[in-house]
């Protein structure tokens, strides 16, 4: 794997820990960081021994661990761009935050403290998000004389419905992380020393189930839902037949009929 200036990445069990890690800009993105982002998740894509990606932010410049996930993109960067190098700059997010949301293994966003525009919009790439009660989310850039520019109009509404989406980001407020679960932006909410354990555990029963089967989940479910219904369940046909053919289905089938754990080899 390659070294990175602003990421952590640590590999073990099948699980990749990717920390975004700029401690005095609390962790924002800037546009080095996206590059880094990209390339990392690329190379763990490419990684067969690599099941899940849990996604958090590393410390802060005092080393508080639940300070910051990702406080949104660098303003200092941003304060004189162009209406060209506004948008370039969106569209270079664009490619990692699509990674995370499509790449095969299941991402995980472990959302230890501030989750603001930008950091909020990545942690809505991924496939699931576990929230530390400390963490804070918002959609801010309204205050700023902009709108979001990472995917927040489109991901957050298909999260949290279109009133509750356009009032989020109209207003620019930040909400804790029990209002998150409760608008389902965020899928669980655990002590703030809990939340790795919570996350790679989830991670672990994942990756106990039929890879293929979760990775066509995951193709029907990202699929479908920008489509009508009708085409949906189409999606849904496909993906579900193509389980069919897989090793997995057999032992899977087989280990539920003979009363005894499932041995999956991902064939």
């Amino acid at each position: 794997m390659s070294e990175f200036k602003n990421l952590t990445l640590e590999v073990a069990d099948g699980i990749a820990v990717l920390a975004i890690s700029r401690p005095a800009a609390l962790n924002a993105l800037n546009s080095e960081t996206l590059d880094e982002l990209n390339v990392c998740l690329s190379e763990i894509e490419a990684n067969d021994d690599i099941k899940a990606v849990i996604l958090t932010g590393g410390p802060d410049k005092k080393g508080n661990e639940f300070k910051s996930f990702v406080a949104g993109a660098d303003i200092a960067e941003m304060v004189n761009f162009t209406a060209p190098e506004a948008r370039a700059f969106g569209i270079k997010a664009s490619e990692p935050f699509f990674k995370l949301m499509n790449m095969r293994q299941v991402t995980i966003a472990a959302v230890n403290g501030f989750a603001l525009g930008g950091g909020c919009e990545i942690s809505m790439a991924c496939d699931i998000r576990i929230a530390s009660e400390k963490a804070k989310f918002g959609q801010p850039e309204v205050n700023l004389g902009i709108i979001p520019g990472y995917g927040g109009t489109q991901r957050l509404p298909r999260l949290v419905g279109k009133g509750m989406a356009k009032k989020l980001i109209y207003s620019a407020e930040m909400i804790d992380a029990q209002e998150a679960y409760r608008i389902g932006l965020v899928d669980e909410v655990v002590p703030a020393e809990e939340l790795m354990e919570a996350a790679e555990k989830l991670a672990k029963t994942i990756m106990s189930k039929a890879p293929i089967a979760i990775k066509m989940a995951k193709v029907a479910i990202n699929n479908g839902i920008n489509t009508d219904l009708k085409i949906g369940v189409q999606f849904e046909a496909e993906s579900y037949t193509s389980t069919f053919v897989s090793e997995d289905r057999v032992e899977g089938m087989k280990a539920f009929v003979e009363k005894r754990p499932a041995e999956f080899k991902n064939k």
